[in-house]
C-alpha cells in the first residue's frame, strides 16, 4: 500500500499541472486492488478544502468526487464507513464536510455529542451548540 498526500490527489483530480499531473495520474492509475493507495482522513478533508477554495468545486461536485474515491477498489480510505456517513450528512445539509466528519468520528468513538460554536454544524450535522444560557 502507498500513502497518497493531498497534493497527489489534487493533481490527479484537477489535471492542472503539466509536470505533476501526469506523475500523479501514472501513480494512481498503476494502483490495483492488491497494491492499493491509502487516503488518510486528513488528506480527505484537505482535498475538500482545496477543491472547494482553490478550484471552486460545488458541493455536488465535491460529493461526487468523494463518492468516487470511497468506491474505488484501488484505494483504502481510512475509516471508510465513517467517511461515508459524513458524506451523507454533507450532501443532505449545509455543514462543511470537515464538521460532518468530526461529528461522525466522535459518535463512532462513543461521544455522547460533539460541542460546537458553529450554528451550521449544530443545525445540519448533529453537533450540539455551545451557547450561554439566557
Amino acid at each position: 500500500m502507498i500513502g497518497l498526500d493531498t497534493n497527489v490527489l489534487v493533481r490527479y483530480i484537477a489535471q492542472d499541472d503539466t509536470k505533476q499531473s501526469p506523475l500523479a495520474t501514472r501513480l494512481i492509475e498503476s494502483l490495483t486492488p492488491d497494491a492499493r493507495g491509502y487516503v488518510s482522513l486528513v488528506s480527505l478533508v484537505e482535498l475538500v478544502w482545496v477543491l472547494s477554495d482553490c478550484y471552486s468545486m460545488s458541493r455536488e461536485e465535491l460529493g461526487l468526487t468523494l463518492e468516487s474515491l470511497l468506491r474505488t477498489k484501488e484505494l483504502v480510505v481510512a475509516h471508510a464507513d465513517t467517511a461515508w456517513q459524513a458524506l451523507r450528512l454533507y450532501k443532505a445539509g449545509k455543514a462543511d464536510f470537515a464538521d460532518c466528519l468530526i461529528e461522525r468520528l466522535g459518535s463512532a468513538d462513543g461521544c455522547e455529542h460533539t460541542a460546537t460554536f458553529d450554528r451550521d454544524a449544530a443545525r445540519y450535522c448533529g453537533m450540539r451548540l455551545l451557547a450561554p444560557h439566557a
